[in-house]
Order: C-alpha cells, then sequence, then structure tokens
C-alpha cells in the first residue's frame, strides 16, 4: 500500500478492526486485498459486502459472527457513527463477600450486552449472583491467538471458574467442551441486556432453583430431591 490514506481512513480502520474479535489492522488490511484492493478508499469500500468480506483470504473472518461482521463492514463504509458502547465498569470483589453465590458468564461482543456465540464473542462478562446482589466482577477478552490448538478449549478455560455460561448460541462441540470444563451452557438467542438476564437468575436463586441450579450452588443433595419431589407431585 505505497499510497497514504487520510486521518478518516485511518479511523475506519482502526475501528472495525478493534469491531472484530482478535483482529489488528494489518490483519485487516490482508483481508480488504482480498476484496476491494488497497489502498482502501471510501469509493472502493462502497462496493464491500458481508459476504465477500467472510470469503475473502480464504476465509479469514469465517467464524465470526454476522452481527460482528455487519458492524465492521458498516464501520469501513462509513455507514456507523462509529462509536461503540463503552464497556461497563467493573466491582472489587473478593472471596467470601457474596455467600450463597455463583459465578455466570456472558458472551458478549459490546457494552454489557449478552449478544455473542461461545466461539466468536469478543468477551466474556463475569457475574457474581446471589439472591440479593448481582455484581460484574471482571470483563475478559477472548483473544484466540492465544489459543494452542483448541479454541473451543481455550475459551472454555477462559470461563473455568463459572457454574453457568450465558449465550446467543453454541455448537455442539463447543457445548461439550463447556460442559466438561463443569459449566451449565444456556442459550439465548434473542439476545439482550446481560445485567437484565443475570438479574432475572438472581430472582431464582432467591426462591427455589431448579436442580441443576442448585446443584451448581452446593445445596445438600436431600434438598435437591425434595425440590424434585416438589415439582413431580
Amino acid at each position: 500500500m505505497d499510497a497514504p490514506i487520510s486521518r478518516e481512513m485511518a479511523l475506519r480502520l482502526g475501528l472495525a478492526a478493534r469491531a472484530l474479535p482478535d483482529t489488528d489492522v494489518p490483519r485487516l488490511l490482508r483481508t480488504l486485498n482480498d476484496t476491494v484492493g488497497l489502498p482502501p478508499t471510501k469509493k472502493k469500500l462502497e462496493k464491500l459486502t458481508v459476504k465477500a468480506f467472510r470469503a475473502a483470504a480464504d476465509g479469514e473472518f469465517n467464524d465470526v459472527d454476522t452481527e460482528v461482521l455487519k458492524e465492521a463492514v458498516a464501520i469501513l463504509k462509513g455507514e456507523s457513527d462509529m462509536n461503540q458502547d463503552p464497556l461497563p465498569d467493573v466491582s472489587p470483589y473478593a472471596d467470601g463477600d457474596m455467600p450463597g453465590s455463583i459465578r455466570v458468564a456472558c458472551a458478549s461482543n459490546k457494552g454489557e450486552q449478552l449478544d455473542g456465540h461461545f466461539g466468536s464473542c469478543r468477551n466474556f462478562l463475569i457475574y457474581q449472583v446471589s439472591a440479593e446482589e448481582v455484581r460484574l466482577i471482571d470483563i475478559r477478552q477472548a483473544k484466540d491467538s492465544e489459543a494452542e490448538d483448541d479454541k473451543n478449549a481455550y475459551r472454555a478455560d477462559l470461563v473455568g471458574d463459572c457454574q453457568v455460561l450465558y449465550v446467543v448460541s453454541v455448537g455442539g462441540p463447543a457445548a461439550a467442551k463447556v460442559v466438561k470444563a463443569g459449566i451449565h451452557p444456556i442459550k439465548f438467542p434473542q439476545g439482550g441486556s446481560a445485567r437484565e438476564q443475570v438479574e432475572k437468575l438472581a430472582t431464582i436463586l432467591a426462591g427455589s432453583p431448579p436442580p441443576w441450579l442448585s446443584k451448581v450452588m452446593g445445596q445438600e443433595p436431600e434438598e435437591r430431591v425434595r425440590f424434585e419431589r416438589a415439582v413431580e407431585s
């Protein structure tokens, strides 16, 4: 790419790269070279489609969520205001702060939204949840380049201290890795606010949770059996 690019174009490239999981500008440029050619210009990028972007460079971004690709392409084409939802604030937490609580991971691509697929989300929002309180205690960025051989195993390990995982979707092999790690995956295809979904879980904790949730909460077996019998009757 010999010709210089404008400041606006440099901003588009930087924000689009940030919108894509585990991506820097050089990786993005390699893909654009295979679609519209370099240097990227407004005129060239007007012709860019999500389908072409996904297929470019031997499917470089083939495993990325369609909504994430749409966002990146919109930024590149100047169709987005290029303002991304800021990440929420994290609250301090120490073991023992919230007795009877469980830890929940939410697959997220922006802000405090539950809008990510397990295999391609940018972040996992980590909540500590009890009947009385919901606390966001960590935000973990999924950097697939750090996965040695198995991306799904890497991601499962990233949330390995959680008992529950909320995702928009998760494939069969990935779900098996999650379950093997002792995590209960729950799909919310409609997505939405991560905090709202976790707060709903808190209300369940305050009542009579289902057997699987009682188990992850560490309740005694006889308590779980009692609940099961109540449901059966």
